[in-house]
């Protein structure tokens, strides 16, 4: 299976995972900020763990390091673009849709090169 085709898939893996963990801990009484927190922390490791493991074959927790400060930087750019969107009078629903593709592709290429990329190595989009 093509490796974009399995970062996708489990991307939908994490995004349950942590999803589910969240409405987890609102129905067991934690306040939302709260469980969003513990759900967030949980689904960074998590996500980790899978992409390294399951999209790039990497078992190393010291890459953990890297991909923290990369994700910072995804978050940034996907807020920046629905920011943009809104003030071009997109909702922010629609501006949140629009903003997925490029912000998905973004974290493939930089987890991919910055990441989990082999030692001394640069790989390609499918490889």
């Amino acid at each position: 299976m093509p490796r974009f085709l399995r970062f996708l898939l489990v991307g939908v893996l994490n995004t349950g995972f942590s999803y589910s963990l969240y409405t987890l801990l609102l129905w067991s009484g934690l306040h939302f900020a709260a469980a969003n927190l513990c759900a967030t922390l949980a689904g960074i490791a998590f996500s980790f763990r899978t992409q390294g493991a399951l999209v790039f074959g990497s078992h190393d927790w010291r890459l953990l390091r890297r991909f923290v400060p990369v994700w910072i930087g995804i978050y940034a750019v996907n807020v920046g673009i629905i920011a943009l969107l809104v003030r071009a009078d997109l909702n922010a629903y629609a501006a949140g849709a629009v903003a997925l593709p490029p912000t998905v592709l973004l974290s493939f290429l930089l987890q991919k090169r910055f990441v989990f990329a082999p030692a001394g190595g640069k790989a390609s989009l499918g490889s």
